[in-house]
């Protein structure tokens, strides 16, 4: 199986279901795709394939939603920005879809089937990691925002390593090898869920790994964001 064909949620999440959270899976025909790749974000173009989101959405059953597609996800809009992509209306969803740099430039190379409706769920952004898989094991956990050094992790780095390493060595024989996993601790810490799985190298972000590019054999444990730097003593700045 190609890794990118893998690392689909359409594709993974049949096998992986039990430890995601609820997906639901919109199949959009070709003229559905044609207005994501041209931007077309509301107007009666676009009334059907609201209609049908809306319908999937269950008439706003949870409070907020988050809608993606099966390639990628509008992280370059205000909405991911400004709420971590929560959304609640139909309508809302298809905007800031049609209005992503990432999913237009997707759409129009023909790489998007489905749009992936899910229930939102505020992750507390200590426990979100991305996991570095090669060769079928598990290489590296490293802290996904690195936004600023966490105090709470480093006190229990190695604990949560531990039961992300335990929780991987259950989880069976993968159907490729290499490839990146974006998981979330929940339950205070002792469950993992799965949010995303990303090809190997390419566009995907190695975090504070800083590279694909190295031997991975010899990489191993949890990489968090250091603490910042005390300066002490006399300290002279010139401009």
């Amino acid at each position: 199986m190609d890794k990118s064909d893998f690392c689909r949620a359409v594709n993974w999440y049949p096998v992986l279901s039990e430890y995601s959270v609820m997906t639901g899976f919109l199949k959009l025909n070709t003229e559905e795709v044609k207005l994501l790749a041209d931007g077309i974000a509301e107007g009666k173009a676009v009334a059907q394939v609201v209609r049908r989101l809306k319908k999937f959405m269950r008439g706003g059953a949870f409070d907020n939603y988050f809608i993606s597609t099966d390639y990628c996800a509008p992280t370059d809009t205000e909405r991911f920005a400004g709420k971590r992509g929560a959304v609640h209306s139909a309508e809302s969803a298809w905007y800031y879809l049609a209005t992503s740099d990432k999913v237009r430039a997707a759409a129009a190379a023909g790489e998007i089937e489905y749009l992936i409706v899910r229930p939102f769920v505020r992750i507390d952004r200590t426990r979100e990691f991305r996991l570095f898989i090669q060769d079928g094991k598990l290489r590296a956990m490293c802290q996904y925002n690195l936004v600023r050094h966490f105090r709470r992790l480093e006190g229990i780095k190695q604990e949560l390593y531990s039961t992300v390493e335990k929780w991987f060595n259950e989880l069976g024989e993968l159907p490729i090898k290499d490839l990146t996993m974006d998981i979330y601790l929940d339950n205070d810490d002792r469950d993992v869920r799965i949010i995303d799985l990303n090809p190997w190298g390419g566009t995907t972000d190695p975090l504070l790994l800083r590279t694909f590019d190295q031997d991975w054999s010899q990489v191993s444990g949890i990489k968090l964001m250091l603490p910042p730097t005390k300066i002490s003593g006399n300290v002279e700045v010139s401009f």
